[in-house]
């Protein structure tokens, strides 16, 4: 089944009312820059060929299960009341009438402002009455918050709410095991099934750990918690099919088993360090040919560390899967161009794909080191910062991520690289991510890091000129300055103090507001937006 986005080509449908006080903004597709998600499919079997069908048709319907977490169930009788045009086409990209890289304002007249909780929980519901209500269970990820006959809160599980789609699409991975060629991987997707099918995803996510012979992988079910803005607790659909790319992969599987010395060189106090990382982690590098559900939805990924059980992750480790074709895309249609309008003509040549694709790698290998539990044992960092987890976490992985790549380069394991490379390219890529907007949890850590290193000098506006430099001696201190703070908040579980950086400074402020805009005066893209499907990758229906 392809995804695709009508083009404008016809009168809309008039606008709704709209509500009083609501602030709308303009539908703006052409922020986002096509590109086709292929990839070289000419060494694999018919069967696997075929099987790469049957997982983009099971991925699909996470697509359908997330427009009902995202809008609701009766999401295509809302696109079809937006006619054929550029609205149309815009609420396709954002899953609903809200913009995701303008801080969720409404594009459509009278929507109103987006749910926090989008539709896991019920409309009417007040954060009060949820933390009143005697729910067993109710910070778990996998159910969504209704009401009964009486109008009391009651949870409905995933796999009850949802259970015949997910069975088709449990169906359909049955069918792609049988043509796997990795046994292990025909095993991991029968597991995956049954997860999908019980929510029950700890097994399959241990397993998933493990493969690793398989040419073919696929990321399928609920999965990050970012759409619940509310709490933070509610995880969403999503899916991506990817296919190895072994020789970037080869180069990359040696880095995990730095961790645990990463970790004991942590710049905070032994206690904010006492968890030792996994040691099994997988590091590979992919072409991904499918996106579906929450990762499809505003800006895309272009790496994962996953699984997110904070329980898998100390036992064994996560998998941080690097997305190349996607990744490539966004360097050249996006952070080259931002590059040219706002970094200094001195530095500018210090942009560079391979700085661009390390540090988003050792982002998502930092995931695995700090703390995941709080260091007073009353729970999971997760649970304490509640809905400013994703930020801190977020940003903890972007600052370490440099970290780690200062620690390597001193033991001489990155071989002849220049860290001012590394440094300015993070700037630019600072740069490309807030255009998303502050209200996700990557633009939230985002900022925070931005106005950070400001504030410490690490990064120096031009006035003459009005673009930005790396002050390379000061950006040291302020990357252990930052990685100190984030941990220590973690550990703590301090969610005052989470809430109050996040507050204090994870906003764009108005000079950097106008820089931005010149990147928009520019027509430089925002993010991308795929060709994808069967099609595209020459696949039979």
């Amino acid at each position: 089944m392809a995804v695709f986005i009508l083009a404008a080509c016809a009168q809309e449908t008039p606008p709704a009312p709209t509500v009083a006080g609501e602030e709308l903004v303009s539908p703006r597709p052409e922020i986002y820059a096509e590109f086709k998600l292929t990839a070289d499919l000419s060494d694999l079997s018919d069967e696997q060929r075929k099987m790469i069908g049957l997982l983009i048709d099971a991925s699909a319907i996470m697509d359908d299960l997330f427009w009902r977490q995202a809008y609701g169930d009766d999401y295509k009788s809302f696109l079809e009341s937006l006619g054929v045009g550029e609205t149309r086409q815009f609420a396709e990209l954002n899953y609903g009438p809200w913009d995701r890289l303008a801080e969720e304002k409404p594009f459509v007249p009278g929507v109103g402002p987006k749910p926090l909780g989008a539709n896991f929980y019920p409309g009417d519901m007040t954060k009060e009455e949820f933390e009143a209500a005697y729910l067993p269970g109710k910070t778990g990820l996998y159910s969504l918050v209704r009401r009964d006959e009486q109008g009391k809160l009651k949870l409905v599980p995933y796999h009850v709410a949802y259970a015949e789609p997910l069975k088709h699409a449990a169906t359909l991975l049955h069918e792609a095991a049988g043509l796997a060629e990795s046994a292990d991987f025909a095993t991991y997707l029968k597991l995956r099934a049954a997860a999908l099918i019980s929510d029950d995803f700890q097994t399959s996510d241990l397993f998933w750990l493990d493969v690793r012979d398989n040419d073919i992988d696929l990321v399928i079910g609920p999965i990050e918690t970012y759409e619940d803005r509310l709490f933070g607790y509610r995880a969403a659909y999503e899916a991506y099919v990817l296919v190895k790319d072994l020789d970037w992969s080869n180069r990359l599987s040696r880095y995990a088993n730095f961790l645990p010395e990463l970790q004991a060189g942590l710049p905070v106090p032994d206690a904010y360090k006492q968890e030792s990382p996994g040691t099994d982690s997988d590091l590979n590098a992919y072409d991904v040919v499918y996106y579906a559900g929450d990762s499809n939805a505003g800006s895309k990924t272009i790496a994962i560390n996953l699984p997110n059980d904070e329980q898998v992750q100390l036992e064994k480790g996560t998998r941080r899967l690097q997305l190349k074709n996607a990744m490539r895309a966004k360097f050249d249609k996006i952070l080259e161009p931002i590059a040219d309008v706002l970094v200094v003509d001195d530095q500018r040549l210090r942009v560079t794909f391979d700085a661009f694709f390390a540090n988003t790698m050792f982002h998502e290998v930092a995931h695995g080191l700090g703390v995941k539990n709080t260091l007073d044992g009353k729970g999971t960092v997760r649970d304490a910062l509640l809905d400013v987890a994703g930020s801190i976490e977020e940003g903890k992985a972007d600052i370490l991520g440099l970290y780690m790549i200062n620690a390597l380069n001193a033991d001489g394991e990155l071989g002849d690289v220049d860290m001012r490379d590394y440094y300015v390219t993070f700037m630019a890529g600072i740069f490309r991510s807030i255009r998303f907007g502050a209200s996700s949890a990557h633009g939230q850590a985002n900022m925070v890091r931005f106005n950070f290193f400001a504030e410490h000098g690490a990064f120096e506006r031009d006035p003459e000129s009005g673009k930005y430099r790396v002050n390379f001696e000061a950006m040291e201190t302020a990357i252990a300055d930052l990685s100190s703070l984030l941990l220590t908040l973690q550990g703590d579980g301090d969610y005052a103090g989470a809430v109050e950086l996040t507050r204090s400074k994870g906003v764009i402020g108005s000079q950097l507001q106008a820089d931005l805009d010149r990147l928009t005066d520019a027509k430089i893209p925002v993010d991308i937006t795929f060709q994808q499907g069967r099609s595209e990758l020459g696949l039979q229906d």
